[in-house]
């Protein structure tokens, strides 16, 4: 009688079920993880706004805080000179609107100059890709909900 090389049916079976157990087990780790990271993005970006704002302020005392998120970024090269129209201070990619799985905005300036603003930062999918909503005001306290964000009253929780 002949030795059999190789693997029966039932062995490769029983590896792909364990495979499978382990896959069930990582996966739901690694949604958490991504959700975790894009949220701490998001805390950065908000953070990001907040002194670009500052920033924007100083150095435009007359117009305020920025209205937009382009006017905080601009088509910025070696040789573009910042204006209130394109700051440079943000980069393109916060200045789009979206970011690690983040919508931010810019809402509630008014008034000439500017002494308000509101930087809102919201899951694009709610429980995939974050779970909580982000904002500051011109305090620059970063403040998170567990709701979808439209406006930043400053009662949300202070982020610690």
């Amino acid at each position: 009688m002949q030795r059999q090389k190789g693997f029966s049916l039932i062995e490769l079976l029983i590896v792909v079920a364990i495979i499978l157990i382990i896959a069930a087990i990582a996966i739901p780790n690694l949604l958490r993880a991504r959700i975790a990271a894009n949220e701490s993005s998001a805390v950065g970006s908000v953070r990001t706004l907040n002194t670009a704002q500052i920033s924007y302020n100083s150095a435009y005392p007359t117009v305020g805080y920025a209205s937009t998120l382009g006017a905080l970024s601009g088509t910025c090269t070696g040789t573009t000179i910042p204006t209130t129209a394109g700051a440079c201070l943000i980069d393109t990619q916060l200045a789009s609107g979206t970011k690690s799985g983040y919508s931010f905005q810019i809402t509630g300036v008014s008034g000439t100059p500017a002494g308000n603003y509101q930087a809102i930062g919201t899951p694009i999918t709610a429980n995939t890709t974050g779970v909580r909503s982000f904002c500051s005001v011109a305090d620059a306290v970063v403040r998170y909900s567990t709701t979808a964000l439209t406006s930043c009253a400053g009662t949300e929780t202070p982020l610690q």
